[in-house]
């Protein structure tokens, strides 16, 4: 799906959270040997978009997303799982996107996602803080490899910050982050290794110099809808909103759906989730949320109490079965 080009230095891809809930035929799971299974995705068509869930509370308000009676959560494994990065997540009312890390608080089990997969406004709508969004506890269909469970969407920057009044525009622009929570039932495991690279090991909280070498996650669809993710390798060009940002060179295009995926650096640690594309001809780019900084928003304001990242098995940046010139570092703008 052709991605347009805007004016303005920043172009989110909103797109990739309200268009496209009609349109995928087949979400995939790759496993890190690199051998992706198909998981068929039963969506409605385009001329009968699903009703928005009836709840209680507007969009714009949150409340702290404490546990109710505690339930068991599905069992977290540090290699591949059922459930894990890279699943497709397709959250009702808004639309389809790739979820990043795996969380956990207590008795509870979250995936992340992009806060802007739950847009409910035009593809250029960027603002977290002025941007129509779903209300927490809106259903989530989460196509694992074995097949679909509903999650609940938990938390989400975008709400939290309408309903705190942020004003930050950098906090606003660049404080992307959802939580997804999986239901007991989900699994028989959510696997929290990144496909193919393993990891993550730890949150990065130091600053990503111009040329640091990344690695994450593609999930483009095929003529047929169908979904396979894949490898991305890059380099990043810069930081972007007073930190909150990074901008990243790859060799492989950003495209619609893989909003919310995870971002590694060479050491395994969790570096952001995808949230929008530059398409302006100068300087083209990735830009991920920075992981730290949404979580420590998280943790200060409305989030789940004691959340924190499920640690994957050890990363590698050259996983086998994988051709090495998909791990290429592009020399610049431009490439991809």
């Amino acid at each position: 799906m052709a991605l347009d080009t805007v004016a303005g230095p920043r172009r989110t891809v909103s797109l990739l959270a309200t268009g496209l809930a009609a349109a995928a035929a087949l979400a995939v799971f790759t496993a890190p040997a690199g051998a992706a299974v198909a998981v068929p995705v039963t969506a409605p068509p385009a001329a009968a978009a699903p009703a928005p869930p009836v709840v209680t509370a507007p969009p714009a308000t949150t409340a702290r997303a404490d546990a109710g009676p505690l339930a068991s959560r599905p069992a977290v494994v540090a290699g591949p799982g059922s459930i894990g990065p890279g699943t497709v997540t397709e959250t009702t009312g808004a639309g389809l996107c790739t979820a990043g890390f795996v969380f956990t608080a207590g008795e509870r089990t979250f995936l992340g996602q992009a806060a802007h997969c739950g847009g409910t406004g035009d593809e250029t709508e960027t603002d977290g803080c002025t941007s129509d969004a779903v209300p927490l506890g809106t259903p989530v269909l989460v196509h694992g490899r074995g097949g679909t469970v509903t999650g609940t969407l938990a938390w989400s920057s975008w709400n939290t910050m309408q309903a705190r009044g942020e004003r930050n525009p950098d906090v606003c622009a660049y404080n992307d982050l959802a939580l997804v929570e999986l239901p007991a039932g989900a699994g028989p495991s959510v696997g929290a290794a990144v496909p193919f690279f393993g990891g993550p090991g730890a949150v990065r909280t130091a600053p990503l110099p111009a040329g640091t070498p990344v690695f994450g996650l593609t999930n483009p669809p095929d003529a047929d809808g169908v979904r396979t993710v894949g490898v991305r390798a890059g380099a990043a060009a810069a930081e972007v909103g007073g930190g909150w940002g990074h901008a990243i060179f790859a060799v492989q295009d950003g495209v619609a759906g893989e909003s919310g995926s995870p971002l590694l650096d060479a050491q395994g640690r969790a570096i952001g989730v995808l949230s929008s594309l530059t398409t302006t001809d100068d300087l083209p780019s990735i830009e991920y949320t920075d992981l730290a900084k949404a979580l420590d928003y998280a943790a200060r304001t409305d989030g789940p109490a004691g959340l924190a990242l499920a640690g994957g098995h050890a990363f590698t940046a050259t996983p086998p079965g994988v051709d090495p010139r998909a791990l290429a570092t592009p020399a610049g703008p431009g490439l991809g």
